[in-house]
């Protein structure tokens, strides 16, 4: 698949992806990208949340692919029951721990459990070792549960621009071949 042939839906986290932030550089290059768009990034609602992501599912007019990072991720799959369009993929980046009640702010946890069902359409899990939102350990599980191809980004903490990953070339590459596969 191409990205001409794609909606390209970049699904970010709590408090939004900056100007320096990855998924907001792919955001500005890839023509077909666009921003879910809350109406509160920094006090996320479950519901309202995942009705903003289904609506953009929903208005697409080509096959979604869903980029998500963070709280984003926990977005995009609870999102999925509520989606009346097929997702055609889903690269899903550093996904919290929205189980375990040490997760800071609390109300994050609104968004678990995580659903252990297979995914019905491709998906690409990244984690990285030493992640202070999730062990990497609970993230290999989820992409299991979730039939994902699971890859390790070693000590990378939260792959946000915080722990340098801005531009993020690697990701980009990985993008690239994951939507080459779709």
């Amino acid at each position: 698949m191409k990205v001409k042939d794609t909606d390209i839906l970049i699904v970010p986290g709590y408090t939004n992806s900056g100007p320096d932030h990855w998924q907001s550089r792919w955001e500005a290059k890839l023509s077909t990208a666009r921003r879910v768009e809350q109406a509160e990034w920094s006090k996320p609602v479950r519901e309202d949340w995942t009705a903003r992501v289904a609506e953009a599912v929903n208005e697409a007019t080509k096959p979604v692919v869903l980029v998500a990072h963070s709280l984003g991720v926990a977005t995009a799959i609870q999102a999925l029951p509520l989606c009346d369009k097929p997702i055609a993929g889903g690269f899903f980046v550093a996904p919290p721990d929205v189980a375990n009640p040490k997760i800071r702010p609390k109300h994050l946890m609104t968004f678990g459990p995580y659903p252990r069902d297979p995914l019905p359409f491709p998906s690409m899990v990244i984690a990285s070792r030493n992640d202070p939102f999730c062990d990497f350990d609970v993230a290999e599980d989820l992409a299991g549960a979730w039939g994902s191809l699971f890859i390790d980004a070693g000590d990378t903490g939260h792959l946000n621009s915080e722990s340098g990953h801005g531009p993020w070339p690697e990701g980009s590459m990985t993008f690239a071949h994951f939507l080459s596969r779709l």
